[in-house]
């Protein structure tokens, strides 16, 4: 069962469809790692981030239940994310060596690259617990599909169709406000974090619906994922910054040290140009506009 919710069958069926199958697929990673436990950690992940998704999508009508498996599933989450987010800081290096702007500082990157990735396997070798947190994991998301029994929905047709309307307002309004906030002068990283929360749904619910409109849909999904990319490099740069800081004993060369937060500053500003234009133009309508035109779409695609 693929991530959609098609107009024609019961809401019901298929969000517990959606929701049980991406569960299932994090369990089954976590169980049988094909490309080790890291991978899997990370594969895992994604699903869960998808799931929760789904879950604000309905949130209008299941609004406890989305509380309350939302923090299931970000808690269970957060138990995963040492050594992934370790893993992202080696591959915002990479981006960085891949634009390097002379010899000297593919140099000095490289070198960067090679202490965090020393760093990460230390890491990874001091979290003695990682399989134990991969069994609860499995555990949870049980569980969560467990819990996906619990709920139903009394919803015909247009019900359904003014739901969707509802939570599409709601999340692309949250977005605009995050892209303002982001466009202030002294914008604060939490505000680029918050637009890259907003996107990351805005792609997935396209994902969810595209049924209703699928060439449109899958342009428009995209485009979204282009933005979350973009903002993903910019936010892991910050948090490269903050460690570079915090950890200056990890750099054997302080022209290194140097050397990486020149690269971050000059590319977060061309990452943070790139952000802020395709986050106009990703989100270019009007919220009322859009989620008009999504509740139309369902009803017409369950004609």
């Amino acid at each position: 069962m693929s991530y959609r919710i098609r107009p024609d069958p019961a809401l019901d069926d298929e969000v517990h469809k959606a929701a049980a199958h991406q569960l299932g697929k994090a369990m089954a990673v976590l169980t049988e790692r094909p490309r080790g436990l890291h991978e899997a950690v990370h594969a895992a992940r994604k699903n869960i981030k998808r799931v929760r998704a789904l879950y604000r999508l309905i949130a209008p009508i299941a609004h406890q239940f989305q509380q309350r498996e939302n923090d299931r599933l970000r808690n269970v989450a957060l138990t995963l994310s040492g050594v992934r987010d370790a893993t992202a800081l080696i591959e915002i290096s990479h981006y960085l060596q891949a634009t390097a702007r002379s010899a000297e500082e593919l140099h000095a990157l490289t070198r960067v690259g090679d202490l965090l990735t020393a760093r990460r396997d230390r890491m990874a070798e001091a979290e003695t617990d990682l399989e134990d947190k991969a069994r609860a994991a499995v555990a949870t998301c049980a569980e969560a599909r467990e819990a996906l029994k619990e709920i139903s929905f009394d919803c015909g047709r247009r019900d359904t169709a003014r739901l969707f309307q509802k939570s599409w307002r709601k999340n692309v309004r949250k977005a605009l406000r995050a892209l303002s906030e982001c466009h202030a002068e002294a914008a604060h990283v939490e505000s680029f974090h918050d637009l890259r929360k907003r996107s990351q749904d805005y792609w997935m619910h396209h994902m969810l619906l595209r049924d209703i409109w699928p060439a449109a849909m899958h342009a428009k999904q995209l485009e979204a994922k282009a933005l979350v990319d973009v903002l993903g490099r910019y936010l892991d740069m910050s948090i490269l910054a903050d460690v570079a800081d915090r950890e200056p004993h990890l750099f054997e060369r302080n022209d290194d040290h140097a050397r990486l937060l020149e690269a971050i500053i000059a590319r977060q500003q061309t990452a943070r140009k790139e952000a802020l234009e395709r986050a106009r133009w990703v989100f270019a309508d009007k919220p009322e506009s859009e989620a008009r035109t999504i509740k139309h779409l369902w009803l017409e695609a369950a004609d």
